[in-house]
């Protein structure tokens, strides 16, 4: 579904109305300096081959354009660039990243950014470039540079939302010593993984568009691409450095269960030895011998219970002394 189309000539705007094939029609009767810009939500193959006819797109960006869940990339489809983005978000209560997948086709005067999914970063790129003239004068790359710096800041955004849990789950390992941390852990690190599956193939992608080499930018605009590509990389190393850190937070919390388990244990042995006392004497009284030494005195009884009382008392303080206890 087409959510938007305007056609930019410097800082004006003109709206285009009817279907893709007018829009497509108006711009590229344009100006040199002018570019049509169309958003597309999800759209159906139907939708899609408008503009693919247009602009005589080839079947593979076509393809690449209707199937969401790829990996971000660049491609050169003859006189069409073709990028394929990673738009997230982060519930830092329920630890949940979401994705989108935006798919941005750039040509010498057009740009057609297609959407899938819920999230979508293009309406705030939007906003901001029609509010900066200067950026506008650029043509149509520069619609390429907000998506990916929109990208690439939320990107920020949700890495410093993910440090701070996993620095808030490392404390209940090392602090609370809590028992059911596994789950939770195994959850994050995949949450995690999502994010370092977004961030990471972003890194070639900025910077073969920083060298400009696949997308002809002006001087004064080529800047702006080699900020993104460095904050690209930046992100990328502090997700590998997270996803390090909750691998170290899991070994950790093994580590904790398995000191717990050894104490446990040492636990369980000590109280054995002590009751093996009790266990070893009832059992010599459980043989009913007739002629037992202390059946004849009146203090046989009461000292076989005072020898229980001090042999575990003894066993008791040892224990405690080496910390079994």
């Amino acid at each position: 579904m087409m959510t938007e189309c305007a056609i930019y000539r410097g800082d004006d705007r003109i709206e285009v109305e009817g279907d893709i094939s007018d829009a497509l029609d108006a711009a590229l009767s344009a100006d040199e300096e002018a570019f049509c810009w169309i958003d597309l939500h999800e759209p159906t193959a139907e939708e899609f081959a408008l503009a693919s006819r247009e602009l005589e797109l080839h079947p593979l960006a076509v393809e690449d354009a209707l199937s969401p869940h790829q990996r971000p990339k660049l491609e050169r489809y003859g006189k069409a660039v073709l990028v394929v983005l990673k738009a997230l978000t982060y519930d830092p209560g329920a630890r949940d990243v979401r994705g989108g997948e935006i798919v941005v086709c750039l040509g010498r005067n057009y740009v057609v950014t297609v959407r899938h999914g819920d999230v979508d970063p293009v309406k705030t790129v939007r906003r901001r470039l029609e509010g900066d003239p200067e950026l506008l004068r650029f043509g149509a790359p520069v619609v390429l540079y907000g998506v990916l710096d929109a990208i690439v800041d939320d990107y920020v955004d949700i890495v410093d939302a993910v440090q701070q849990d996993v620095t808030r789950m490392e404390e209940r390992v090392f602090v609370e010593r809590a028992r059911s941390l596994a789950g939770d852990i195994y959850a994050f690190k995949r949450e995690v993984m999502e994010i370092h599956n977004a961030t990471q193939p972003m890194v070639p992608v900025t910077r073969a568009l920083a060298a400009g080499d696949t997308v002809r930018v002006t001087t004064e605009a080529r800047p702006y691409f080699r900020d993104v590509a460095d904050h690209s990389t930046q992100v990328a190393a502090r997700v590998e450095a997270v996803n390090e850190l909750l691998a170290q937070v899991l070994s950790a919390y093994l580590a904790q269960v398995s000191v717990q388990q050894s104490e446990d244990g040492r636990r369980i042995s000590a109280w054995a030895a002590i009751m093996a006392i009790p266990t070893m004497v009832a059992g010599v009284y459980g043989m009913n011998f007739e002629f037992m030494p202390e059946l004849q005195t009146r203090w046989g009884y009461p000292s076989a219970m005072l020898f229980i009382v001090g042999a575990c008392t003894l066993l008791y303080a040892l224990f405690r002394r080496s910390r079994w206890l």
